[in-house]
This record gives structure tokens, C-alpha cells and sequence, in this order.
């Protein structure tokens, strides 16, 4: 149906252009009117029509007159006829007439939602005396466009030819404002509708609004609201919005609630900041209620794109498959945007084969650089390294050029993968190559790949050879090679640093505090943890959850809270026997507490992602693949026994830790204990 419908517009686009161009052709050669081409309006379509009406003034007119000018390009405004927009203009100057401020507006606008700003800064620069008409087309169109700095040099202007600016002009001022986080401006131009007293109206208050709220000045946002005399829904919705993204819920939990004739956005601003403040269930449960039959409001494409990341969060895969099937039905399920949320949701739950077939379900060219980065940060994630490889390849040989989260991608792959020569080759060719400048990220990802690799001092070169500040996740990854390569002079430097970057951060005084533990250390160990107890910091439990029947099972180290705990604690006592026969040896390195090493596999053996998979052995099927999720990197401890698990109760288990995926099956891992 969409391509007939394209077709005829496109054939309805060629008749007009070649009656335009028939009728421009006979008006500039002085052709009598008796002989030009007749089109007999009942022969034309409706839009044709109107097209030729208002081409007889300046056809009939010797010389035209420029005012005859001005409803044709107002006409053209918005209908993407650029090349009929630049033959009116080509006839206009034929005929030696300069457009005027009202002409020239018309000729700006036509421009601009063609898609031609060059031209339309070019039509306004040769205008003498600009009208407000004139300045509002211009600082509309800069401002669509992105060019804030330049929309609010315009409105500068403006001011001083003595142009005070209306409600067609604030909006997009203040949005260039918001756009640039300049308050401070944002400030001025609402002074500016203060002094001549339009502050409220409906459309400068809500921009204001707006404004606030991007500039993280909610409270502000929220007086100006509290004044408004009527409000329509899309105040209401910015201001919820910005309290999601403060992290303040429960105040924007009540103004949804009491929010009039909520929209489809309202629904979508309170599941998306759900979403992006990790309350996955909540921002499902809201879903559900969309659902419902008797729900006025029903979620469109961003909808389903807000909501699929809280599945991901919760690593609910079998929540994400509704949403998917639902998605279909209604459909959706080939909307690029959509399927690129599913391809992402996909791998962040463990099934990246089901996110490679939404992947490949993309239409090749409507495969752009978003699908393309998501496909290849999935099989980073998933350590797979030569099928990302591969993956950028198609993205390079489809025309797509990549940025520098697509090189993230790229190097955490290699560095996850062990492809060390192959890494440090695309991070040289990133500015050559490709015109993508490193930023600290990526110098992150190469410090990872060389102490991954051992080559600590090499590491350390790099960092000193940086063009910026190494921040902390540089540090991090040295740290984290260093404990790896028990490395403990360059561990020590990276952890001062890393201390005087992020001296609240419980996971650097961790990792330090590993390090030492290994070296047996432990007077260290004790002063760290003095230091933490001291500052009050505390540590982040360990916890683990999994997905049984669509409903997630937390478990914390040692917890023995769960309904079940009783049959779980049975089924680990016996794992040990089990195992040991198999070959496995506990690795009690991996408790870091100066104890016996009896008591130290008795610790071992309550890691939470170990309790989280014995709670998914004793209440699934052996079809049914193990999906668990840890909050932390798992132990190396843990990973031994998840392997000889998948290889004796013959599971398949993927753990998502908080670096990677992990596939276990038949006693082996896809990190190939590279990790």
C-alpha cells in the first residue's frame, strides 16, 4: 500500500514540475498567452490545480508583480519541491525583482523545510531591512537545524533593530537556549518576555518550561508551571519528565497522576523514566496497564522502544518476547527504531541469536548507524570478537560511517576476545581512517586489551602518552590487569590515582583490597577496610537474580531467605562431591579473608550466582537454558564451577556479569577462560 501511495506522489510531483517548467518556459520567452500550454484545471489533481492558479499571476503579469511571488512559496512550504521552489526563485530574479522582508520570509521558510538552509541564510543576508516576519522564518529555521548559537545571535540582532520578538519567536529561542544548557541565556530571554508581557502565553510558558527542566533548574520549572493560568497536557508531560530525570519519582508519580486527558507521551515520559531509573517493574506494571482493554491510550513504536530497556534491566527475556509478539500484531515489528530496541533487548538478556535475527530482519538499507553500533555492542558484550569484527566490516562495505561508540564496540571486543594486534590496528586507523578522534573511552578499552594481554608497562605508556586527563576508567582497567598479573607496584600507583578520582567509590578500595589479599598482604587489607569503615563507605553486596516462569529470583551471598532455601542448600552440599569427581579444585583465592581453607570453601560454595543456579536447576527442565545476572564480575571460582555444572547436570547457562556474557556449555565457556 505505502509504495502505490509513494509512486502517485511521486507522479503527481513530476506533473507539476514539468507543467512548472512548461509554463516558466513560455512566460520567459514572451510566448502569447494564446499559444502557452493549456492544462484545463479539470484535467489536474486538486494539488496541480492550485499549483497553476497561482502561477497565472506572474505568467499573465508583464512584468510580474513580487508580491505574486509570495503564495507560491508559501505554498511550497513544507512539500519537499525544493527543485520547483528554485525555479520560482530563478524566474523571480529573470525578472530582475529583489524579494523584500515579506517575500523573502516566505522564500526562507520554503527553504528551510526543504531541507536547504544555505539558501535561506543566503535569501535573508541580502534582505537590507529584515521584518520581525523575516527574523522569526530565520531563527525557526536555525534552530530546527541545530544551530543554536547562531538562533540566538539572530534574536540578538533582532533586539537591536528594535524587533521585540512574539510567541513565534520565544519558543524556538528558548529551545536553543535548553539546547545549549545556557540558563544564563534561558534567564535573559525570559526577561525579555517579562518586560513585554508574554510570559504566559501558552506556547512561551511551556517553552519556558521546557527550558528549566533541560537546564536542571526543575524548581524553577515548577514555579513558572504553578502560575500558569491554563495548562495543556505538554506542561504537564515536560515537567514530569524532568523529575525523572532528577531521580525525584514520587514527585512525578503524583503530577501523572494528576495529569488531565493524559496522552500517549504522557504514558511514554513515565515508562521511559522508569526505564532510566532502573525501575524496571514499575515501568512494566505501567506497560501492563496500557494493555488493558478498557485503557483509552495504547503505546505506539516509542512506547515499545521505552519500555523494551526495562526488560533488559531485569533481564527478562520472556517479557521481552511478549512485548516483541505484541509489537508484531499491532504492526510495529518492522519499525526500523523498534527493531533495533529489540536487537539490543535481545542481547542484553542473553539471546543474541534471537538479536542477530532482528538484526538481519532490518531492511539493508534502512540499516543505519544505530542498527549497525547496537549488532556490533551486542557481540562485544557477548565477547565475540571476530563476529563483530566481521559485523563492522558489512557496516563499512554497506556505506555507513562509524563514530566513536562504534569503535568502543570494536575495541572492548578485541579486548574481550584477546585479538590484541587487531584492537591496536583499528585504534590507530580511528582518526586516519575514519576521522574519529579517541576519546578517553576508547584509551580505556586499549588499556584493558594491553593488561588483559599482560603488557602492563606498555599500558602505562600509553596512559602517559594520552592528549587528555586520564580519567577513572582508565585507572580501573590498569588496576583490574594489575590484580589479574599480580602486578603490585603499578597496582599501587593505579589505585592512588584511581583513590584521588573517586575517593567514595567502594569498588576501588575493593579491588585494591583483592590485590593485597592475593599477596597475602593482610595488615593491608585490614587498614582498607579501617579507611572504609572510617568514611563510612560502605560495600555493594554481591547478588545475583534469574528468570524462572517469568518471575526473577534475587539472591545475596549466603542468603538463606527464599522459600526454597532449604531444597537449594541440599542440592549445593552435594554439588561439591559431584564436581570434585569431575576433576574440579576449589580456587579459595577467590576469599579474600584470612581464614582456614575450610572455611574458605564453605564461603565459595554461597556465592549468590551459585545459589541463583542451583534455584533454576531444581525448577526447570533440562531444555530450558539457565539465564542468570550478577551485579558484579563473577568469581573465577564460580566460573570453574558453572563450567563443570553445564557439563554434568548437561545445561546450558549464560551468566551476564557486570563486564560481559558468559555461555557455558558442555564444561566450556565462550570466553575460553579469557576474561
Amino acid at each position: 500500500m505505502n509504495y502505490f501511495f509513494n509512486l502517485s506522489v511521486r507522479r503527481e510531483r513530476r506533473r507539476c514540475r514539468l507543467i512548472l517548467l512548461s509554463l516558466l518556459h513560455s512566460s520567459s520567452h514572451h510566448v502569447d498567452a494564446a499559444v502557452r500550454p493549456k492544462c484545463a484545471a479539470s484535467n489536474l489533481s486538486p494539488y496541480a490545480s492550485s499549483l497553476y492558479s497561482l502561477l497565472e499571476p506572474i505568467l499573465e503579469q508583464d512584468p510580474p508583480q513580487l508580491s505574486s511571488y509570495a503564495p507560491l512559496f508559501q505554498f511550497l512550504t513544507g512539500q519537499n519541491f525544493l527543485k520547483l521552489g528554485q525555479q520560482i526563485h530563478a524566474h523571480m530574479t529573470l525578472h530582475g525583482k529583489d524579494p523584500n522582508a515579506f517575500v523573502a520570509a516566505k522564500m526562507v521558510a520554503m527553504y528551510a523545510s526543504s531541507g536547504d538552509l544555505d539558501s535561506a541564510v543566503l535569501v535573508f543576508n541580502r534582505v537590507n531591512n529584515p521584518s520581525s516576519l523575516l527574523y522569526n522564518s530565520i531563527i525557526r529555521a536555525c534552530a530546527k537545524y541545530g544551530f543554536a548559537l547562531k538562533t540566538i545571535d539572530l534574536f540578538c540582532q533582532m533586539h537591536c533593530r528594535g524587533h521585540k520578538g512574539d510567541n513565534f519567536t520565544f519558543p524556538f529561542v528558548l529551545k536553543s537556549c535548553a539546547d545549549l544548557s545556557s540558563i544564563w541565556m534561558g534567564k535573559c530571554v525570559h526577561a525579555q518576555s517579562l518586560r513585554i508581557g508574554i510570559e504566559f502565553d501558552f506556547y512561551i510558558a511551556t517553552s519556558l518550561i521546557d527550558m528549566y527542566v533541560k537546564c536542571g533548574e526543575i524548581r524553577d520549572a515548577h514555579k513558572l508551571f504553578d502560575r500558569m493560568s491554563v495548562r495543556d497536557v505538554s506542561s504537564w508531560n515536560t515537567l514530569v519528565a524532568g523529575y525523572m530525570k532528577q531521580g525525584e519519582i514520587s514527585i512525578a508519580e503524583d503530577l501523572f497522576v494528576r495529569t488531565p486527558c493524559k496522552s500517549i507521551f504522557s504514558w511514554t515520559v513515565m515508562i521511559s523514566g522508569y526505564t532510566q531509573n532502573g525501575l524496571a517493574e514499575q515501568a512494566l506494571r505501567l506497560f501492563d496497564e496500557m494493555l488493558r482493554e478498557d485503557s483509552e491510550v495504547k503505546p505506539n513504536w516509542v512506547t515499545i522502544m521505552s519500555v523494551l530497556p526495562a526488560c533488559s534491566h531485569s533481564a527478562s527475556l520472556e517479557r521481552g518476547s511478549q512485548i516483541h509478539d505484541y509489537a508484531n500484531r499491532i504492526d510495529l515489528g518492522s519499525n526500523v527504531s523498534v527493531q533495533t530496541a529489540l536487537v539490543a533487548m535481545y542481547a542484553k538478556c542473553g539471546s543474541l541469536v534471537d538479536a542477530r535475527l532482528c538484526f538481519d530482519e532490518i531492511c539493508q538499507k534502512k540499516k543505519n548507524l544505530i542498527a549497525w553500533n547496537t549488532m556490533i555492542t551486542a557481540y562485544a558484550s557477548h565477547g565475540r570478537g571476530l563476529e563483530c569484527l566481521s559485523t563492522f566490516e558489512d557496516m563499512i562495505g554497506a556505506g555507513v560511517r562509524p563514530d566513536s561508540i562504534t569503535f568502543i564496540g570494536l575495541l572492548s571486543a578485541c579486548s574481550h576476545s584477546g585479538l590484541l594486534d587487531t584492537g591496536l590496528k583499528y585504534f590507530n586507523s580511528m582518526s586516519t581512517l575514519y576521522t574519529v578522534e579517541p576519546r578517553v573511552e576508547h584509551y580505556a578499552c586499549v588499556v584493558d586489551l594491553l593488561g588483559r594481554a599482560g603488557r602492563l608497562a606498555e599500558a602505562r605508556e600509553l596512559i602517559d602518552q594520552m592528549p587528555m586527563q586520564p580519567g577513572p576508567s582508565i585507572w580501573g582497567a590498569l588496576l583490574a590487569a594489575c590484580r589479574k598479573h599480580k602486578n603490585l607496584e603499578i597496582a599501587q600507583m593505579a589505585a592512588r590515582e584511581l583513590l584521588m578520582l573517586e575517593p567514595d567509590n567502594s569498588g576501588n578500595y575493593v579491588l585494591l583490597s583483592n590485590v593485597y589479599a592475593e599477596a597475602n598482604m593482610w595488615k593491608e587489607v585490614g587498614n582498607l577496610r579501617g579507611l572504609l569503615k572510617c568514611q563510612g563507605t560502605k560495600k555493594s553486596p554481591g547478588c545475583s537474580w534469574i528468570e524462572v516462569n517469568g518471575k526473577s529470583h534475587l539472591f545475596l551471598g549466603g542468603d538463606k531467605s527464599h522459600p526454597q532455601a532449604k531444597e537449594i542448600y541440599k542440592l549445593l552440599e552435594t554439588l561439591p562431591d559431584k564436581i570434585k569427581a569431575a576433576g574440579y579444585i576449589p580456587d579459595t583465592s577467590f576469599v579474600l579473608h584470612d581464614i582456614s581453607e575450610e572455611e574458605k570453601e564453605h564461603n565459595l560454595a554461597t556465592h549468590s550466582e551459585k545459589l541463583a543456579l542451583a534455584f533454576g536447576l531444581l525448577n526447570t527442565s533440562a531444555d530450558v537454558v539457565l539465564r542468570v545476572t550478577k551485579n558484579l564480575r563473577i568469581c573465577g571460582d564460580c566460573h570453574t564451577v558453572t563450567k563443570f555444572i553445564s557439563k554434568i547436570y548437561e545445561r546450558e547457562i549464560v551468566v551476564r556479569d557486570v563486564n560481559r556474557f558468559h555461555h557455558f556449555k558442555e564444561g566450556y565457556c565462550s570466553c575460553g577462560d579469557y576474561w
